[in-house]
Protein backbone atom coordinates (compact mmCIF):
# COMPACT_ATOMS: atom_id res chain seq x y z
CA UNK A 1 0.00 0.00 0.00
CA UNK A 2 2.69 2.52 0.96
CA UNK A 3 4.54 1.75 -2.27
CA UNK A 4 1.53 2.48 -4.47
CA UNK A 5 2.19 5.72 -6.34
CA UNK A 6 -1.43 6.90 -6.34
CA UNK A 7 -1.84 6.16 -2.62
CA UNK A 8 1.42 7.92 -1.76
CA UNK A 9 0.50 10.99 -3.76
CA UNK A 10 -3.03 11.01 -2.35
CA UNK A 11 -1.80 10.90 1.23
CA UNK A 12 0.84 13.60 0.73
CA UNK A 13 -1.54 16.00 -1.04
CA UNK A 14 -4.31 15.40 1.51
CA UNK A 15 -1.90 15.93 4.39
CA UNK A 16 -0.66 19.24 3.01
CA UNK A 17 -4.16 20.41 2.07
CA UNK A 18 -5.69 19.36 5.40
CA UNK A 19 -3.09 21.20 7.45
CA UNK A 20 -2.57 24.22 5.18
CA UNK A 21 -6.34 24.75 4.90
CA UNK A 22 -7.47 23.42 8.26
CA UNK A 23 -9.83 26.36 8.70
CA UNK A 24 -11.63 25.47 5.47
CA UNK A 25 -12.31 21.96 6.80
CA UNK A 26 -13.47 23.24 10.18
CA UNK A 27 -15.80 25.76 8.56
CA UNK A 28 -17.30 23.19 6.17
CA UNK A 29 -17.31 19.84 8.01
CA UNK A 30 -17.03 21.12 11.62
CA UNK A 31 -14.26 20.64 14.18
CA UNK A 32 -15.34 17.03 14.58
CA UNK A 33 -15.00 16.35 10.87
CA UNK A 34 -11.62 18.07 10.80
CA UNK A 35 -10.54 16.03 13.83
CA UNK A 36 -11.55 12.80 12.08
CA UNK A 37 -9.49 13.77 9.02
CA UNK A 38 -6.50 14.58 11.26
CA UNK A 39 -6.73 11.21 13.04
CA UNK A 40 -6.96 9.32 9.74
CA UNK A 41 -3.92 11.18 8.39
CA UNK A 42 -2.05 10.41 11.62
CA UNK A 43 -2.88 6.69 11.39
CA UNK A 44 -1.69 6.54 7.77
CA UNK A 45 1.39 8.57 8.70
CA UNK A 46 2.25 6.04 11.40
CA UNK A 47 1.96 3.25 8.82
CA UNK A 48 4.44 5.10 6.60
CA UNK A 49 6.80 5.56 9.54
CA UNK A 50 6.61 1.87 10.47
CA UNK A 51 7.29 0.86 6.87
CA UNK A 52 10.24 3.28 6.77
CA UNK A 53 11.67 2.31 10.17
CA UNK A 54 14.97 1.24 8.57
CA UNK A 55 15.42 4.76 7.19
CA UNK A 56 15.48 6.53 10.53
CA UNK A 57 16.63 6.10 14.08
CA UNK A 58 16.37 8.21 17.21
CA UNK A 59 19.82 9.74 16.72
CA UNK A 60 18.79 10.97 13.26
CA UNK A 61 15.95 13.07 14.65
CA UNK A 62 16.63 16.71 15.64
CA UNK A 63 17.35 16.80 19.37
CA UNK A 64 15.83 20.30 19.88
CA UNK A 65 12.59 19.05 18.31
CA UNK A 66 12.51 16.06 20.66
CA UNK A 67 13.26 18.32 23.64
CA UNK A 68 10.47 20.69 22.62
CA UNK A 69 7.94 17.86 22.33
CA UNK A 70 8.98 16.47 25.72
CA UNK A 71 8.58 19.93 27.25
CA UNK A 72 5.14 20.29 25.68
CA UNK A 73 4.00 16.99 27.19
CA UNK A 74 5.49 17.38 30.68
CA UNK A 75 4.06 20.91 30.97
CA UNK A 76 0.83 19.07 31.85
CA UNK A 77 2.23 18.65 35.35
CA UNK A 78 2.53 22.36 36.09
CA UNK A 79 -0.17 23.63 33.75
CA UNK A 80 -2.90 25.89 35.08
CA UNK A 81 -5.30 24.00 32.78
CA UNK A 82 -3.91 20.42 32.59
CA UNK A 83 -6.82 19.00 30.61
CA UNK A 84 -6.43 21.55 27.84
CA UNK A 85 -2.65 21.12 27.90
CA UNK A 86 -3.15 17.40 27.30
CA UNK A 87 -5.37 18.18 24.31
CA UNK A 88 -2.92 20.77 22.99
CA UNK A 89 0.03 18.40 23.40
CA UNK A 90 -1.89 15.67 21.56
CA UNK A 91 -2.67 18.06 18.67
CA UNK A 92 1.00 19.03 18.45
CA UNK A 93 2.12 15.39 18.47
CA UNK A 94 -0.40 14.62 15.71
CA UNK A 95 1.00 17.43 13.57
CA UNK A 96 4.61 16.34 14.13
CA UNK A 97 3.75 12.69 13.39
CA UNK A 98 2.31 13.65 10.00
CA UNK A 99 5.30 15.93 9.42
CA UNK A 100 7.75 13.12 10.24
CA UNK A 101 6.01 10.69 7.89
CA UNK A 102 6.32 13.18 5.04
CA UNK A 103 9.95 13.99 5.83
CA UNK A 104 11.09 10.37 6.13
CA UNK A 105 8.95 8.35 3.71
CA UNK A 106 8.89 10.73 0.73
CA UNK A 107 11.52 12.05 -1.66
CA UNK A 108 12.15 15.76 -2.05
CA UNK A 109 10.60 15.69 -5.52
CA UNK A 110 7.45 13.99 -4.17
CA UNK A 111 7.17 16.59 -1.42
CA UNK A 112 7.55 19.47 -3.88
CA UNK A 113 4.84 18.03 -6.14
CA UNK A 114 2.40 17.38 -3.28
CA UNK A 115 3.06 20.77 -1.67
CA UNK A 116 2.49 22.53 -4.98
CA UNK A 117 -0.65 20.52 -5.78
CA UNK A 118 -2.20 21.31 -2.39
CA UNK A 119 -1.42 25.02 -2.76
CA UNK A 120 -2.90 25.09 -6.27
CA UNK A 121 -6.11 23.53 -4.97
CA UNK A 122 -6.38 25.96 -2.05
CA UNK A 123 -5.68 29.10 -4.09
CA UNK A 124 -7.92 28.11 -7.01
CA UNK A 125 -10.79 27.05 -4.75
CA UNK A 126 -10.41 30.29 -2.78
CA UNK A 127 -10.86 32.46 -5.87
CA UNK A 128 -13.73 30.28 -7.10
CA UNK A 129 -15.37 30.38 -3.66
CA UNK A 130 -15.19 34.17 -3.52
CA UNK A 131 -16.52 34.43 -7.09
CA UNK A 132 -19.53 32.24 -6.27
CA UNK A 133 -20.27 34.28 -3.14
CA UNK A 134 -20.04 37.60 -4.99
CA UNK A 135 -21.99 36.55 -8.11
CA UNK A 136 -24.66 34.24 -6.69
CA UNK A 137 -24.91 34.72 -2.90
CA UNK A 138 -24.22 38.48 -2.84
CA UNK A 139 -23.82 38.83 0.90
CA UNK A 140 -21.34 37.73 3.59
CA UNK A 141 -21.60 34.14 4.76
CA UNK A 142 -20.55 32.48 8.01
CA UNK A 143 -19.15 28.95 8.49
CA UNK A 144 -21.62 26.11 8.02
CA UNK A 145 -23.00 24.23 11.03
CA UNK A 146 -22.30 27.21 13.31
CA UNK A 147 -25.16 28.73 15.30
CA UNK A 148 -24.54 32.43 15.77
CA UNK A 149 -26.98 34.59 17.72
CA UNK A 150 -27.25 38.37 17.75
CA UNK A 151 -24.99 40.64 15.76
CA UNK A 152 -22.18 38.68 14.11
CA UNK A 153 -18.72 40.35 14.14
CA UNK A 154 -17.17 40.64 10.69
CA UNK A 155 -14.23 38.56 11.93
CA UNK A 156 -16.55 35.54 12.06
CA UNK A 157 -17.45 35.76 8.37
CA UNK A 158 -16.19 32.97 6.14
CA UNK A 159 -16.49 35.29 3.15
CA UNK A 160 -17.29 39.00 3.29
CA UNK A 161 -18.39 39.21 -0.36
CA UNK A 162 -15.53 41.55 -1.25
CA UNK A 163 -14.21 40.12 -4.51
CA UNK A 164 -16.11 42.54 -6.74
CA UNK A 165 -16.10 45.50 -4.35
CA UNK A 166 -12.37 45.95 -3.83
CA UNK A 167 -12.27 44.72 -0.23
CA UNK A 168 -10.00 42.07 1.21
CA UNK A 169 -10.98 38.53 0.21
CA UNK A 170 -10.58 35.61 2.63
CA UNK A 171 -10.90 32.52 0.43
CA UNK A 172 -11.81 29.07 1.71
CA UNK A 173 -9.56 29.59 4.73
CA UNK A 174 -11.71 32.50 5.94
CA UNK A 175 -8.83 34.85 6.70
CA UNK A 176 -7.19 37.39 4.40
CA UNK A 177 -3.78 37.30 6.13
CA UNK A 178 -3.72 33.50 5.97
CA UNK A 179 -4.80 33.39 2.31
CA UNK A 180 -2.17 35.98 1.44
CA UNK A 181 0.51 33.94 3.17
CA UNK A 182 -0.57 30.80 1.30
CA UNK A 183 -0.27 32.89 -1.85
CA UNK A 184 3.33 33.69 -0.86
CA UNK A 185 4.05 30.00 -0.28
CA UNK A 186 2.57 29.43 -3.74
CA UNK A 187 4.95 31.98 -5.27
CA UNK A 188 7.91 30.20 -3.67
CA UNK A 189 6.83 26.67 -4.58
CA UNK A 190 5.70 27.46 -8.13
CA UNK A 191 8.92 29.40 -8.80
CA UNK A 192 11.00 26.47 -7.57
CA UNK A 193 9.01 24.13 -9.82
CA UNK A 194 9.63 26.40 -12.80
CA UNK A 195 13.33 26.71 -12.03
CA UNK A 196 13.69 22.94 -11.55
CA UNK A 197 11.67 22.29 -14.74
CA UNK A 198 9.24 20.06 -12.90
CA UNK A 199 6.29 21.87 -14.47
CA UNK A 200 5.54 23.22 -17.93
CA UNK A 201 6.45 26.91 -18.29
CA UNK A 202 2.97 28.05 -19.36
CA UNK A 203 1.28 26.30 -16.44
CA UNK A 204 3.99 27.46 -14.06
CA UNK A 205 3.46 31.09 -15.06
CA UNK A 206 -0.33 30.67 -14.86
CA UNK A 207 -0.14 29.48 -11.25
CA UNK A 208 2.31 32.24 -10.37
CA UNK A 209 -0.32 34.70 -11.59
CA UNK A 210 -2.98 32.97 -9.45
CA UNK A 211 -0.73 33.17 -6.37
CA UNK A 212 0.07 36.82 -7.07
CA UNK A 213 -3.64 37.56 -7.48
CA UNK A 214 -4.40 36.07 -4.06
CA UNK A 215 -1.67 38.21 -2.51
CA UNK A 216 -2.93 41.36 -4.27
CA UNK A 217 -6.56 40.72 -3.29
CA UNK A 218 -5.67 40.20 0.38
CA UNK A 219 -3.17 43.06 0.74
CA UNK A 220 -1.69 41.66 3.94
CA UNK A 221 0.96 43.83 5.56
CA UNK A 222 2.61 40.78 7.12
CA UNK A 223 2.83 39.07 3.74
CA UNK A 224 4.30 42.21 2.16
CA UNK A 225 7.10 42.24 4.72
CA UNK A 226 7.57 38.48 4.31
CA UNK A 227 7.96 38.95 0.55
CA UNK A 228 10.77 41.43 1.22
CA UNK A 229 12.42 38.91 3.54
CA UNK A 230 12.13 36.13 0.96
CA UNK A 231 13.55 38.33 -1.82
CA UNK A 232 16.49 39.37 0.36
CA UNK A 233 17.18 35.74 1.33
CA UNK A 234 17.02 34.67 -2.32
CA UNK A 235 19.50 37.35 -3.41
CA UNK A 236 21.92 36.50 -0.60
CA UNK A 237 21.70 32.76 -1.32
CA UNK A 238 22.39 33.24 -5.02
CA UNK A 239 25.30 35.61 -4.35
CA UNK A 240 26.82 33.16 -1.87
CA UNK A 241 26.40 30.33 -4.36
CA UNK A 242 28.24 32.27 -7.04
CA UNK A 243 31.05 33.52 -4.76
CA UNK A 244 34.18 31.68 -5.91
CA UNK A 245 36.18 31.90 -2.69
CA UNK A 246 35.60 31.73 1.03
CA UNK A 247 36.60 35.39 1.31
CA UNK A 248 33.99 36.25 -1.29
CA UNK A 249 31.31 34.50 0.73
CA UNK A 250 32.35 36.30 3.89
CA UNK A 251 32.09 39.62 2.06
CA UNK A 252 28.60 38.74 0.82
CA UNK A 253 27.50 37.90 4.35
CA UNK A 254 29.01 41.09 5.80
CA UNK A 255 27.45 43.36 3.19
CA UNK A 256 24.13 41.57 3.55
CA UNK A 257 24.23 41.97 7.32
CA UNK A 258 24.89 45.70 7.00
CA UNK A 259 22.03 46.10 4.51
CA UNK A 260 19.61 44.17 6.73
CA UNK A 261 20.59 46.15 9.85
CA UNK A 262 20.19 49.45 8.00
CA UNK A 263 16.84 48.26 6.68
CA UNK A 264 15.60 47.34 10.16
CA UNK A 265 16.79 50.66 11.62
CA UNK A 266 15.16 52.56 8.77
CA UNK A 267 11.91 50.64 9.26
CA UNK A 268 11.89 51.54 12.97
CA UNK A 269 12.65 55.21 12.30
CA UNK A 270 9.97 55.53 9.64
CA UNK A 271 7.52 52.99 11.05
CA UNK A 272 4.59 55.43 11.06
CA UNK A 273 4.97 56.10 7.36
CA UNK A 274 5.47 52.40 6.62
CA UNK A 275 2.31 51.50 8.54
CA UNK A 276 0.42 54.05 6.49
CA UNK A 277 1.76 52.53 3.28
CA UNK A 278 0.73 49.08 4.51
CA UNK A 279 -2.69 50.48 5.48
CA UNK A 280 -2.20 49.44 9.11
CA UNK A 281 -2.92 51.34 12.33
CA UNK A 282 -0.28 52.16 14.93
CA UNK A 283 -1.69 49.35 17.08
CA UNK A 284 -1.09 46.84 14.26
CA UNK A 285 -4.78 45.92 14.14
CA UNK A 286 -5.02 45.55 17.91
CA UNK A 287 -1.91 43.39 18.24
CA UNK A 288 0.01 45.74 20.54
CA UNK A 289 -2.73 45.52 23.18
CA UNK A 290 -2.63 41.71 23.03
CA UNK A 291 1.16 41.71 23.26
CA UNK A 292 1.13 43.96 26.32
CA UNK A 293 -1.25 41.66 28.15
CA UNK A 294 0.65 38.53 27.10
CA UNK A 295 3.89 40.02 28.46
CA UNK A 296 2.18 40.79 31.77
CA UNK A 297 0.83 37.24 32.06
CA UNK A 298 4.12 35.64 31.00
CA UNK A 299 5.98 37.72 33.58
CA UNK A 300 3.92 36.06 36.31
CA UNK A 301 5.33 32.63 35.37
CA UNK A 302 8.50 33.50 33.46
CA UNK A 303 10.48 30.25 33.77
CA UNK A 304 8.19 27.45 32.55
CA UNK A 305 5.01 29.34 31.66
CA UNK A 306 1.35 28.59 32.20
CA UNK A 307 1.37 25.28 30.31
CA UNK A 308 1.22 24.36 26.63
CA UNK A 309 -2.14 24.75 24.96
CA UNK A 310 -1.49 25.38 21.23
CA UNK A 311 -4.74 27.19 20.29
CA UNK A 312 -6.03 29.32 23.13
CA UNK A 313 -9.37 28.02 24.48
CA UNK A 314 -11.23 31.36 24.74
CA UNK A 315 -13.34 30.31 27.73
CA UNK A 316 -10.42 29.21 29.94
CA UNK A 317 -8.43 31.48 32.26
CA UNK A 318 -6.18 33.35 31.53
CA UNK A 319 -7.18 33.29 27.84
CA UNK A 320 -10.68 34.62 28.57
CA UNK A 321 -9.04 37.91 29.53
CA UNK A 322 -11.07 40.93 28.40
CA UNK A 323 -7.94 42.40 26.79
CA UNK A 324 -7.97 39.51 24.32
CA UNK A 325 -11.46 40.52 23.18
CA UNK A 326 -11.35 43.00 20.31
CA UNK A 327 -14.52 44.06 18.55
CA UNK A 328 -16.51 41.23 20.12
CA UNK A 329 -13.97 38.60 19.06
CA UNK A 330 -12.08 36.61 21.68
CA UNK A 331 -8.68 35.94 20.12
CA UNK A 332 -7.11 32.49 20.30
CA UNK A 333 -3.43 33.35 19.82
CA UNK A 334 -0.91 35.99 20.86
CA UNK A 335 -0.34 37.06 17.24
CA UNK A 336 3.38 36.69 17.98
CA UNK A 337 4.82 33.18 18.13
CA UNK A 338 7.72 33.99 20.44
CA UNK A 339 5.57 35.75 23.02
CA UNK A 340 3.16 32.83 22.76
CA UNK A 341 5.94 30.35 23.55
CA UNK A 342 7.04 32.46 26.50
CA UNK A 343 3.47 32.60 27.80
CA UNK A 344 2.92 28.85 27.49
CA UNK A 345 6.38 27.36 28.18
CA UNK A 346 8.36 30.21 29.71
CA UNK A 347 12.01 31.04 29.16
CA UNK A 348 12.84 27.33 29.06
CA UNK A 349 10.43 26.91 26.17
CA UNK A 350 11.87 29.94 24.37
CA UNK A 351 15.38 28.50 24.60
CA UNK A 352 14.34 25.04 23.38
CA UNK A 353 12.07 26.30 20.60
CA UNK A 354 14.68 28.88 19.57
CA UNK A 355 17.26 26.09 19.31
CA UNK A 356 14.89 24.13 17.06
CA UNK A 357 14.33 27.10 14.74
CA UNK A 358 17.96 28.25 14.60
CA UNK A 359 19.44 24.77 14.09
CA UNK A 360 16.92 24.05 11.34
CA UNK A 361 17.62 27.37 9.61
CA UNK A 362 21.39 26.75 9.74
CA UNK A 363 21.07 23.26 8.27
CA UNK A 364 18.75 24.24 5.43
CA UNK A 365 20.98 27.23 4.68
CA UNK A 366 24.04 24.99 4.43
CA UNK A 367 22.16 22.60 2.18
CA UNK A 368 21.13 25.53 -0.03
CA UNK A 369 24.54 27.13 -0.47
CA UNK A 370 26.56 23.94 -0.85
CA UNK A 371 26.35 21.82 -3.98
CA UNK A 372 23.86 19.01 -3.61
CA UNK A 373 21.95 18.89 -0.35
CA UNK A 374 18.21 18.56 -0.18
CA UNK A 375 17.83 16.74 -3.48
CA UNK A 376 21.23 15.94 -4.95
CA UNK A 377 24.21 13.77 -4.11
CA UNK A 378 26.40 16.40 -2.51
CA UNK A 379 28.83 16.87 -5.41
CA UNK A 380 26.61 17.61 -8.37
CA UNK A 381 25.39 20.99 -9.65
CA UNK A 382 23.23 23.27 -7.56
CA UNK A 383 19.57 22.30 -7.40
CA UNK A 384 16.77 24.87 -7.35
CA UNK A 385 14.95 22.56 -4.93
CA UNK A 386 17.54 23.24 -2.23
CA UNK A 387 16.21 26.81 -1.98
CA UNK A 388 12.72 25.69 -0.99
CA UNK A 389 13.27 24.97 2.74
CA UNK A 390 15.20 28.20 3.33
CA UNK A 391 12.73 30.49 1.60
CA UNK A 392 9.68 28.88 3.22
CA UNK A 393 11.33 29.01 6.63
CA UNK A 394 12.26 32.68 6.17
CA UNK A 395 8.63 33.44 5.28
CA UNK A 396 7.45 31.55 8.38
CA UNK A 397 9.90 33.40 10.62
CA UNK A 398 8.77 36.80 9.35
CA UNK A 399 5.16 35.76 9.90
CA UNK A 400 6.01 34.56 13.42
CA UNK A 401 6.40 38.18 14.57
CA UNK A 402 2.78 38.98 13.72
CA UNK A 403 1.06 35.56 13.95
CA UNK A 404 1.45 32.41 16.07
CA UNK A 405 0.99 30.05 13.11
CA UNK A 406 4.55 28.77 13.52
CA UNK A 407 3.32 26.88 16.61
CA UNK A 408 0.29 25.23 15.03
CA UNK A 409 -0.81 23.38 11.92
CA UNK A 410 1.16 24.31 8.79
CA UNK A 411 3.81 26.27 10.71
CA UNK A 412 4.67 23.36 12.99
CA UNK A 413 4.31 20.86 10.12
CA UNK A 414 6.76 22.67 7.83
CA UNK A 415 9.22 23.56 10.61
CA UNK A 416 9.48 19.94 11.79
CA UNK A 417 9.49 18.59 8.23
CA UNK A 418 12.53 20.73 7.38
CA UNK A 419 14.15 20.00 10.75
CA UNK A 420 13.91 16.23 10.28
CA UNK A 421 14.70 16.24 6.59
CA UNK A 422 17.70 18.57 6.80
CA UNK A 423 19.38 16.56 9.55
CA UNK A 424 18.81 13.37 7.57
CA UNK A 425 20.16 14.97 4.39
CA UNK A 426 23.32 16.23 6.08
CA UNK A 427 23.98 12.84 7.66
CA UNK A 428 23.31 10.80 4.53
CA UNK A 429 23.49 13.01 1.41
CA UNK A 430 24.27 10.05 -0.83
CA UNK A 431 21.02 8.33 0.15
CA UNK A 432 18.91 10.95 -1.60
Amino acid sequence: MTENRIFRRGFAVTAFFGILAGDALRYSITWYGWGAVALILTAVGIVFLVKSRRDWRFNRLPYPMIAFLVLVVISIFWSDYPGWTAIGAFATLVTVTISASLAIAFTAEELLWAFGTALRAILALSLLFELVVSVFVRHPIVPWWTDYTGKIPAAFDWSRDHLLTGGLIQGIVGNSDLLGFLGLLGLIVFSIQLASRSTRPRWGIFWLVIAAACIALTRSGTVTIAIVGVVVATVVLLLVRHARTGVGRVMVYLVSLVVVVLGVVGALLFRTRLLELLDRSSTLTGRTGIWTQVIQLASQRPVVGWGWVSYWPPFVSPFNNKHFNIGGVQYSQAHEAWLDVWLQLGIVGLVVFGALVVSTLLRVWILAVERGGFAASGRGPYSALTLLPVLVLVALLVQSFAESRLLIEYGMLLLCLFAIRSKRDLMEPAAL
